[in-house]
């Protein structure tokens, strides 16, 4: 093995190098991922031990390998809240890189795919599904992908000006096609009948009960898939944000690299969405949060994914260990908190609105 060397340019980064290649790594970006990792993993064992069946913390590695005594817990565990616990890490991952993507190329910290139309378009796709056609799970989320493309392409199509696409512009095309499928489902729940309105208004809501190993799969699939190929572009997408005009003379195809980050966008919301249905704030805030963790300048890509993990587990944590009778919908629960945090963030005496990252 070639020998492994270690060199500190300026800005407190390191490069690595192994033999020919070479790795720029920021030590603070890279403890505060492991960190947020960590937490995801710590918090999703702690809510495999909350339910109806009582499981110690200590017995989960076990009842997940399925090794466990009782077997009772095991089926409990691999059956029920493991697919849970998983579709909440996968779906909050796809939409941290997801919100992490749309406001690097937006440049603005509103562009989240929740905040410009396309997951209202991906639950128009799914309530199409529900209240016109009754259709199974699958074809739920079958219908999600295609609304969130649907929705994607009009909002690329508008928002061009002059053979480019301005981030603003993007925003606001996206508010505009969102407003529209908002109303396109406020319509479909009229028209749908009591029974399937009922199902549409549930999965509206956002939730994770009852996840499935079907729910759980695609959603962590997608994101496997599609991280390396947004971490591949991550690099011409920071010159991207210095203005198009410059990263092309840097030798970046602006139009190409945007394409292909808004379908790796766009997919992983999509897959969010049909995982646990539209869910607010995660991909909105995600990127921010971690951006201040990790003193970053752009959105980080990995950080974004694992702080998404993060939040949204904690979040359905939260809603099982409240004392109601009710069940809560974990997309109610992430609007509650993403309400207090913007309202946290707009507070007098709290700098700026540049200084906090809103442009």
């Amino acid at each position: 093995m070639n020998r492994l060397a270690a060199h500190r340019p300026p800005g407190g980064r390191r490069v690595l190098r192994l033999g020919t290649l070479s790795l720029l790594v920021r030590p603070r970006t890279a403890l505060v991922a492991i960190a947020l990792v960590g937490v995801a993993l710590l918090a999703g064992a702690a809510a495999l031990t909350v339910g109806s069946l009582p499981v110690p913390f200590g017995a989960v590695p076990g009842a997940v390998l399925g090794i466990a005594d009782d077997a009772t817990v095991v089926r409990a565990v691999q059956g029920v809240r493991l697919p849970r616990v998983l579709s909440a890490l996968g779906a909050g991952a796809a939409l941290g890189i997801s919100g992490a993507v749309f406001q690097s190329l937006s440049r603005n910290a509103l562009g989240s795919p929740d905040v410009i139309g396309f997951t209202t378009g991906a639950a128009t796709g799914a309530l199409v599904q529900i209240v016109l056609f009754g259709a199974q799970p699958t074809q739920v989320a079958l219908g999600t992908v295609v609304g969130g493309a649907v929705a994607a392409g009009l909002v690329l199509l508008l928002a061009r000006r002059g053979g480019g696409m301005a981030g603003r512009q993007m925003i606001l095309v996206g508010i505009g096609i969102g407003a529209i499928a908002s109303a396109i489902n406020g319509l479909l729940l009229v028209r749908g009948t009591i029974d399937a309105s009922s199902q549409a208004n549930l999965w509206l809501s956002g939730s994770l009960d009852a996840r499935q190993w079907g729910h759980a799969l695609p959603v962590l699939l997608g994101v496997a898939v599609v991280l390396p190929v947004v971490l591949l572009l991550s690099r011409r997408a920071t010159l991207m944000e210095l203005g198009d005009d410059v990263a092309e003379q840097l030798g970046v195809r602006t139009e190409r690299t945007r394409l292909a980050l808004v379908i790796c966008a766009v997919a992983l919301a999509a897959l969010a969405t049909a995982a646990v249905g539209p869910i607010a704030f995660v991909a909105l805030a995600a990127p921010q949060l971690v951006r201040r963790l990790m003193r970053a300048d752009a959105p980080p890509v990995v950080g974004g994914a694992a702080m998404g993990a993060v939040l949204l587990v904690i979040a359905d944590l939260a809603t099982q260990l409240l004392p109601v009778t009710f069940a809560v919908p974990v997309g109610r629960m992430t609007g509650v908190i993403g309400g207090l945090y913007l309202l946290w963030l707009l507070l007098p005496g709290r700098g700026s609105a540049e200084g906090r990252g809103w442009r």
